[in-house]
């Protein structure tokens, strides 16, 4: 943490006071219409801000145990969709988050506010295309690791619960509108869909990567 911002016209609470205490970064007082503005915050200015450094991950820091979880999020649009699955990741013990493609900022402070900490839980891994994480599938497979990457579409030939999942799993979860890119499409063992009763014949795309995080926890919790 660089720095905590606080509001120089209003009284603490105990809780920013306990805050401030425990930590070590300086802390500086700021204007209220600053505070509001930084908070982006309507109503009022947020007690605490925190000034902290982005997490600096590469495809070097995708995990190397047997039963590893990578979240690829393929071209998302919607900052609070990356945040809110970045918080589902961590939340259901995935050990990294990769967007790719040409896709929102993982950094955008809609994505971080969705993810309440989260991105800074994880490696949260921006590149290009899959190649990186498709490169570290090839060298885990040459070491006689099971990697298998599991694509999300509702016109996926297997249902979830149905689908293999040992071993590490790569989850890709598509754009909003478009689904899967065709270098994912063709790079997955399997598509997988999830069932689903009434009216509805999709979910959007934070609500589907949620439930196949957690078919993978549960997995691996039984």
């Amino acid at each position: 943490m660089v720095a905590l911002l606080v509001d120089a016209n209003a009284r603490r609470s105990a809780w920013a006071r306990e805050t401030i205490e425990r930590s070590a970064a300086p802390v500086v007082a700021v204007a209220t219409e600053l505070m509001v503005e930084l908070g982006e915050k309507d109503e009022s200015a947020p007690e605490l801000l925190a000034v902290v450094r982005r997490p600096q991950a590469g495809p070097e820091d995708l995990p190397e145990g047997d039963d590893a979880v990578v979240l690829v999020l393929d071209r998302p649009t919607s900052p609070g969709n990356v945040g809110s699955l970045a918080r589902s990741a961590d939340a259901l013990g995935a050990h990294a988050v990769v967007v790719t493609g040409h896709a929102a900022d993982p950094w955008d402070p809609r994505a971080l506010r969705a993810s309440t900490g989260s991105m800074f839980a994880l490696p949260v891994i921006a590149v290009d295309d899959p190649a990186p994480v498709l490169g570290w599938r090839d060298r885990r497979r040459s070491s006689a690791g099971q990697v298998t990457i599991v694509g999300t579409d509702e016109g996926g030939e297997t249902l979830l619960p149905h689908a293999d999942l040992h071993g590490s799993v790569v989850l890709v979860v598509g754009n909003e509108t478009r689904g899967m890119s065709l270098a994912w499409s063709e790079a997955c063992d399997v598509v997988v869909s999830i069932p689903m009763t009434g009216s509805a014949s999709s979910l959007n795309a934070a609500a589907s990567g949620s439930i196949a995080l957690y078919e993978l926890a549960r997995r691996r919790w039984t």
